[in-house]
């Protein structure tokens, strides 16, 4: 043969696809092999140009050439029975293919250049062209990165109940596939079918290796936990993880998901807490990090946020959390800009459910809520939390459709029994209008009888309690949390009540409390500098004059540098 295979072979091995890709060409169109006698061997050199293409994301080129060698492997039953045999000794044993789909003369496996194919497919966005080549490997030969596409790709289409299948498959095979674990947990499946499926491998005396039985004791409780946390039992969730942190501590996977699930249910300190310890043991850790950012968003920390942006994109600009990073960093200068870059995160993954979360945000800010409302209906289709529905109800309250934002925080309190923040939900939709705002006070006060520390339902209420003019029971309220939570947004909801009764050192007061527990708190800055023109007799609503123009450059300059 004028070119060497196993020289191909060793380029791809190493990494040397552009090289790959030229002796590819070379082995393809090589006249040493005949393809009307030797169909196999150019289905062999067809399948390692393929792959040297397929390595280096040339996904479109990689499918012809794939199918060229399928074609190619199709005609070898005829010509085994009516051609003289071609000698074997150029190809080595190993790459003789023990599949039952390919006879003996065939070098390449058809299963595993239709799975190269859908891969590629897959690759470039094209589910259903993937399924229809995956659909084309009898179950039978699938093995466990089949089976595991297989489940993704049903997924991706939404054709659960066949995505189960495969997931349940890959679990069979090896119980430590724990995509699928989650995906199951997701999909509604229970822990107990989850735990069922894992198999049991006993050795000759009869009892399971000591490796199975070690993590037969963990394994199920982090089932459990994923299984929990997927039906929105979110208290359930964290103590298992929490046991699960014990046995595994400084477990970098298990504090991020720890993470994640006090991010969606409003435990923000906690939450940071977490995401910090992950970070300092695993400093380039990419997993949440969107989800952190928008933490740090919320506490106004914009110079964590800026230097965490910053090594993000140093690590790898391309991944969604990235992307949603980015939109949360672009969103005070640049709302429009932001949201591109939320856009851009969801093409990257149409599942990365913290881009249509944050998009959905966007698009409220941006006073698009027709908009918003489909694509909060986008990130429960993946996975129903408390952000969506949350982001749902705001959408419709913006529109005016008071009846479906009422079904959704129902929906909410029916998802996510015994929450307060999904009680609170019921309680805004009905604050939005006049005739439900002693219903609204009864849900909040039930949400703070089940969580005494939410104070988002304290603030709520001491909200309703100023819009009935009862300012003196939103005070009462306000600071009877403020012997147990010295929270920053507590003193804010103060001063402004106290400003709003123009008792103006007692508002003062307040502001600066605030400002003291959390110096970035962008509505303390605010509310003080209103009200100290109101101290000085200044109309606060008057124009400004314009002499400081150059506030922000520097913030400004260091942002343009960093994208």
């Amino acid at each position: 043969m004028d070119v060497p295979k196993d020289q191909l072979n060793t380029l791809l091995d190493h990494g040397l696809f552009s090289s790959a890709q030229i002796l590819g060409c070379f082995a393809v169109s090589s006249t040493s092999i005949n393809p009307e006698t030797s169909p196999h061997l150019k289905a062999e050199s067809l399948v390692l140009f393929g792959d040297s293409l397929f390595r280096d994301k040339e996904y479109r080129r990689a499918i012809q050439v794939y199918k060229q060698a399928l074609q190619y492997h199709k005609i070898l039953p005829k010509q085994s029975a009516n051609s003289t045999p071609t000698p074997r000794s150029t190809l080595s044993a190993s790459n003789i293919s023990s599949s039952p789909n390919s006879c003996n003369t065939s070098p390449i496996n058809e299963n595993e250049v239709k799975f190269k194919v859908a891969t590629c497919h897959s690759s470039l966005g094209e589910n259903r062209a993937a399924i229809a080549e995956m659909e084309g490997i009898p179950s039978k030969s699938r093995n466990l990165e089949m089976n595991l596409m297989m489940a993704k790709l049903y997924r991706n289409s939404r054709h659960n109940r066949a995505a189960v299948g495969c997931f349940k498959e890959c679990l069979r095979n090896c119980p430590y596939v724990f995509e699928a674990i989650i995906a199951l947990a997701e999909l509604g499946v229970s822990a107990k079918d989850i735990i069922s499926l894992f198999p049991q491998t006993p050795n000759r005396s009869g009892r399971p290796p000591s490796d199975h039985f070690d993590s037969s004791r963990w394994l199920p409780r982090y089932v459990e936990a994923q299984c929990c946390i997927a039906s929105n039992d979110y208290k359930g969730g964290l103590d298992l993880f929490s046991e699960l942190l014990q046995r595994f501590p400084n477990n970098v996977h298990i504090l991020l998901e720890m993470a994640k699930v006090k991010a969606v249910i409003g435990k923000n300190d906690e939450a940071i807490m977490d995401f910090e310890t992950a970070m300092s043991i695993d400093p380039y850790v990419m997993t949440y990090m969107d989800e952190y950012a928008m933490l740090l968003k919320l506490k106004s920390d914009n110079s964590k946020l800026t230097k965490l942006v910053h090594d993000l994109l140093n690590i790898d600009p391309t991944k969604p959390e990235v992307l949603v990073a980015l939109a949360v960093l672009w969103e005070k200068k640049d709302e429009r800009g932001a949201l591109t870059y939320a856009e851009k995160s969801i093409r990257v993954d149409e599942r990365h459910v913290a881009g249509y979360v944050m998009k959905g945000n966007l698009l409220l800010s941006l006073n698009r809520p027709e908009a918003a409302v489909i694509t909060f209906r986008g990130a429960q289709q993946l996975r129903p939390d408390l952000r969506s529905y949350q982001g749902l109800v705001r959408s419709y309250l913006a529109v005016s459709k008071v009846k479906e934002a009422l079904f959704t925080a129902r929906e909410a309190m029916k998802a996510i029994p015994q929450s307060g923040k999904a009680l609170k939900l019921v309680g805004d939709v009905h604050a939005s209008h006049v005739a439900g705002r002693e219903k609204a006070k009864k849900f909040y006060e039930s949400a703070l009888r089940l969580e005494p520390g939410f104070l988002g339902a304290a603030l709520a209420l001491a909200e309703l309690h100023v819009m009935e003019g009862r300012n003196g029971d939103a005070v009462s309220l306000l600071q009877r949390y403020l012997k147990d939570w010295a929270d920053d947004c507590l003193h804010v909801k103060l001063a402004q009540v106290f400003a709003a009764t123009n008792m103006l050192l007692d508002a003062l007061s307040h502001y600066q409390a605030a400002l003291r527990i959390n110096p970035h708190n962008e509505a303390a800055k605010k509310g003080l500098d209103r009200l100290e023109k109101q101290m000085k007799g200044v109309d606060p609503d008057a124009p400004e004059e314009e002499d400081n123009e150059v506030d922000d450059v520097d913030e400004d300059q260091d942002e343009g540098e960093l994208l």
